[in-house]
């Protein structure tokens, strides 16, 4: 494992990195019974899919919209009713997405080490915003990032590039930081520190050649590697 203690931004990944986006499952499972867990995980696959099919097509719909046009593919899939009601109240659940247990106080510890705080994601500004708010943890970050201002989602070099030009910093100086090994392998393609929060043990990391820095298990290991 790697130290690197010149790393003056940190920019974090939002789903699945801070916001757990399978803590949706109890309320897929309650308004779907038995197939909470299927519902789930095909709607973050279907998201994620989106995502990267309308960069491919050139036809950028917001991630609020990929994540609603994906919960209906799912439910059309599973031939189950996604009624109106149903359908806002999934998709409220986004708003309020529970974070990591690792998440506070390991940002708490970073801020302290004097290493700044962004996050860089594929969500719309609103979505991270509320989920920020809900987590409790919008007055550690300096800025949140959105795909959005340049309509281009992850793995684009353009969108890790958003970070030195908004945050006003070198590309050596920014570390970035998910649990997603395709995101960190985009973020190391883009010249930029990775470090890879491996929160299942049983995950390999990607095979495309731009490998993390360091690998932890939580956000509360990383400031022994950045802090100054």
């Amino acid at each position: 494992m790697t130290t690197d203690r010149s790393i003056k931004v940190l920019a974090f990944d939002a789903y699945g990195t801070l916001f757990d986006v399978y803590s949706v499952t109890s309320l897929c499972e309650e308004l779907f019974p038995g197939q909470g867990n299927i519902l789930a995980a095909m709607w973050r696959a279907k998201q994620l899919q989106y995502s990267l099919l309308r960069d491919m097509m050139n036809a950028y719909k917001d991630f609020w919209q990929i994540t609603e046009d994906g919960l209906v593919y799912c439910a059309n899939s599973l031939k189950v009713e996604l009624t109106p009601g149903k359908r806002r109240r999934l998709m409220d659940a986004y708003l309020t997405l529970a974070a990591f247990p690792d998440v506070r106080p390991g940002l708490e510890a970073l801020r302290e080490t004097g290493v700044r705080l962004a996050v860089l994601s594929n969500g719309h500004p609103k979505m991270l915003a509320a989920a920020a708010r809900s987590a409790g943890i919008s007055h550690l970050l300096e800025r949140v990032i959105s795909v959005d201002e340049i309509k281009t989602f992850k793995p684009s070099p353009k969108v890790y590039n958003l970070i030195g030009s908004r945050l006003g910093v070198e590309r050596h100086d920014i570390g970035f930081v998910s649990s997603n090994s395709w995101d960190i392998h985009g973020a190391g393609a883009a010249g930029l520190t990775a470090f890879w929060i491996q929160r299942s043990a049983l995950e390999p990391s990607e095979e495309l050649g731009y490998p993390a820095a360091a690998v932890v298990r939580a956000i509360t290991d990383l400031p022994a590697l950045v802090g100054l």
